[in-house]
């Protein structure tokens, strides 16, 4: 034998296991060794009798005694503390003790080494884990990990324990005779009262849970004797993955569970629940039916605090529900959960709820501005039936209009098959494209025909555009946002049309209505020139153009050289990049200065002496760019390899590319141009100055400017029309009005206003 002691200076740092009996060649062999297992404990933790003088005592009282023993004993190779994760009781935070006890299991069967479409049908009959398996691939599993995930917790979980050592639960079927060693598993209660022969008056009208189901007896068939049902009660996820057959009544009405069964759709929190619940019902489906419990499944990842820390009540980190509802707002809540990927964990707190929240405001605020303008106006909707917006065709309308129907009819049809699809996720997305799209895009574009004084066709197509637009909207999102929706649907349509319904909830999806909206040709075209936009953007500002600086000309080359409703979009260009004219060109090369720059590495010497000839005619720009991409030069050809061809703007233009998209502006400034810019800049500083000294948005005003630049008395009619002014003097301004300063190409100047006739 070798000592105890011994085993580790003797076989080196490894793991040893030990059993009585062995000897010194078992561990020179290298053999696997293993003691018996001891379960010492009682329920409550109190060692058992037979353990000496720790017999009766508490196992949290032992712990130094039994160091102290094996030290005095020798039995240690090596003694020291190791710092680990130890379980603890969530509650109360009491370190837990691990106590062995038997439990009951379902075989899961063999593991094979072929995959599980190389199994013949007997191998997969004695195999739990492949019959499942083999359910899985008619799932669909989102996100798709999700499979790969389940065949991998399949392929390699060990068999299913599924009993507790608990009082209340599912009380496990199971009657383990005693005297002979059978055990027996009941198959219902109309067996159980076959088979009982004690205790049945005591259970009969109650669920087979304890105490009542522990009173029946049964005689056991092998020897006769009485035989109660063991004490455990079944694992949580044994109850739980008998779902789709217990509330689907598959027992008392088998037609009724027929019509639902599988169920079109289960979601959960995927950690975890691939080895319970996702699982439980899988096991539970194959044992009983042999196909999939349901056809699609939904996880997705947990809630983390904002830190990425979890949420415990003992860490301080947790959100009450009702807190956050009345901190942040159930819709703002949804749109958290609705807008965040599902495979991803939420970080959840007031940040990501005030980010959520600058989201919705966007809508919000549009929504506002509709509602005050609209009653400045005096404007009204007129009676449009099923609560929805107008849906007559949007031909004749301007092509601003046409189009944001045209994408809101959009959003409609694909919300509607994401949703199908039970993706909210791209849903939100979808959402929240469109709504930067009407705010940034069309609303801004649209301001000045909403601020139009008086009744005409462009402003009331403007209100009527932006109405349907809103309330298509949130019939749209009402099911991901339902009290923030009803609420906007009840002001601009249900409150003011009796015949509609009384809340968007009630209104049918809007995707058929919407349908005759829709203009992908004219949404393709526009987003060639929100591209062309965001090109012009970027040279003024590297020129260091302000974007109310008018430029006189753009010219513009598109991909595939043609535009849908061209000549409406140019002037839509035209008018939001701030330039006199557009000019369509087939490229660029007529804007820009080519030059070519011979390698002189690559060509040296392959030319020798005739380098200087090639140089000279280089600078000279004595060259003809060829169609395979080379140069000919000096009577020469050069490669495309041999040269580099350096293309720059002509002087007084910048030039920009996107995917075939070109854009050429004009830099050169006119002193009419400078003015026009100067005016642009006062007017939008008395605006400010406006908003600044709190004037409601109707409220007539009288401006005084100090000094005017001369050239810009041109301009004191349009900047009294766009300001509301009803005058605007020049010279100093009386004592005590707002003011502030503007600087302008010609100079500073002082502006200052009060209400017209010195009211508010």
């Amino acid at each position: 034998m070798v000592p105890w002691s011994e085993v580790g200076e003797a076989e080196g740092t490894g793991i040893v296991h030990i059993a009585p009996g062995c000897g010194a060649e078992d561990f020179a062999l290298g053999k696997s060794l293993s003691l018996p297992v001891i379960a010492p404990l009682d329920e409550a933790g109190i060692y058992l009798d037979g353990f000496g003088s720790y017999t009766g005592r508490d196992v949290r009282d032992v712990t130094e005694p039994i160091v102290d023993h094996l030290r005095t004993h020798h039995r240690f190779y090596r003694l020291e503390t190791i710092t680990h994760r130890y379980p603890h009781c969530w509650r109360c935070g009491t370190p837990l003790v691990f106590r062995l006890v038997d439990e009951w299991y379902i075989s899961m069967g063999e593991v094979y080494d072929r995959p599980l479409d190389e199994l013949t049908p007997d191998e997969v009959d004695r195999s739990l884990r492949y019959q499942i398996m083999a359910v899985v691939k008619d799932i669909r599993w989102i996100p798709g990990f999700g499979y790969e995930r389940e065949l991998d917790w399949l392929l390699n979980m060990h068999d299913w324990m599924i009993s507790k050592k608990r009082y209340w639960g599912l009380a496990l079927p199971i009657y383990d005779c005693q005297g002979c060693g059978r055990v027996d598993v009941i198959g219902g209660r109309e067996e159980l009262h076959e088979r009982a022969v004690d205790g049945w008056p005591a259970f009969e009208g109650h669920t087979p849970h304890r105490p009542y189901v522990d009173a029946v007896k049964i005689a056991c068939p092998g020897c006769g004797e009485q035989v109660s049902r063991v004490p455990d009660v079944g694992n949580v996820w044994l109850d739980a993955g008998i779902v789709p057959f217990s509330t689907l009544h598959y027992r008392e009405d088998p037609a009724y569970w027929a019509d639902w069964f599988p169920v079109d759709f289960v979601t959960e929190s995927f950690p975890g629940q691939f080895r319970n619940w996702f699982y439980a019902m899988l096991a539970m489906s194959t044992v009983l039916r042999r196909e999939a419990p349901y056809r699609t499944i939904f996880g997705y990842a947990t809630l983390l605090a904002e830190d990425g820390a979890p949420m415990h009540k003992s860490a301080g980190n947790a959100i009450e529900f009702d807190e956050a509802a009345e901190r942040m707002g159930v819709d703002v809540m949804r749109w958290m959960y609705a807008s965040a990927r599902p495979d991803d964990n939420i970080l959840f707190g007031w940040q990501a709820a005030d980010e959520a929240r600058r989201r919705l405001l966007i809508l919000w605020n549009v929504y506002s501005f509709f509602v005050t303008y609209a009653r400045l106006a005096g404007w009204a909707p007129g009676p449009a039936g099923n609560g929805s917006a107008d849906t007559s065709p949007a031909t004749g309308r301007p092509v601003l209009d046409r189009w944001i129907l045209s994408r809101v009819a959009g959003l409609a049809a694909g919300v509607e098959e994401r949703l199908v699809d039970y993706d909210a996720h791209g849903a939100a997305e979808l959402v929240e494209a469109t709504i930067d799209d009407l705010s940034t895009w069309y609303l801004r574009r649209s301001r000045r025909r909403f601020s139009r004084a008086g009744a005409s066709p462009d402003r009331d197509a403007a209100f009527a555009t932006l109405h349907e637009t809103i309330v298509a909207l949130v019939r749209v999102m009402a099911p991901i946002l339902p009290f923030l929706t009803d609420s906007i649907y009840d002001n601009l349509v249900a409150s003011g049309d009796p015949a509609a319904p009384d809340s968007v909830h009630l209104t049918p999806w809007p995707t058929a209505e919407l349908a005759g909206f829709r203009d992908e040709e004219l949404e393709a075209a526009m987003a060639t020139v929100r591209r062309a936009v965001e090109l012009v953007r970027t040279l003024r500002s590297a020129a260091g153009l302000k974007v109310r600086q008018p430029l006189a000309r753009l010219w513009l080359a598109l991909p595939g050289g043609a535009l849908a409703h061209r000549e409406a979009l140019l002037e839509l260009l035209a008018d939001e990049v701030n330039v006199k004219a557009v000019e369509l060109i087939g490229d660029e090369s007529a804007l820009v200065e080519r030059r070519v720059k011979p390698l002189l590495p690559r060509i040296g010497r392959k030319y020798g002496e005739r380098i200087p000839a090639i140089m000279a005619a280089a600078r000279a720009g004595e060259f003809e760019i060829m169609d395979d991409g080379g140069v000919d030069l000096a009577g020469l050809h050069l490669a495309a390899h041999e040269v580099e061809i350096l293309a720059a703007p002509r002087p007084g233009t910048a030039v920009a590319h996107d995917e075939g998209l070109v854009v050429v502006i004009d830099t050169q400034l006119s002193p009419a141009l400078l003015a026009e810019g100067d005016a642009r800049e006062l007017q939008r500083a008395i605006q400010d100055l406006r908003r600044e000294a709190e004037l409601d948005l109707d409220a007539r005003i009288e401006v005084w400017l100090d000094p005017l630049p001369g050239d810009l008395t041109a301009f004191l009619g349009a900047i009294r029309a766009d300001t509301l002014a009803d005058r605007i003097e020049t010279g100093p301004a009386p004592a005590g009005l707002p003011r502030s300063q503007v600087e302008l190409a010609s100079g500073t100047v002082e502006l200052a206003l009060r209400p017209a006739g010195g009211g508010r």
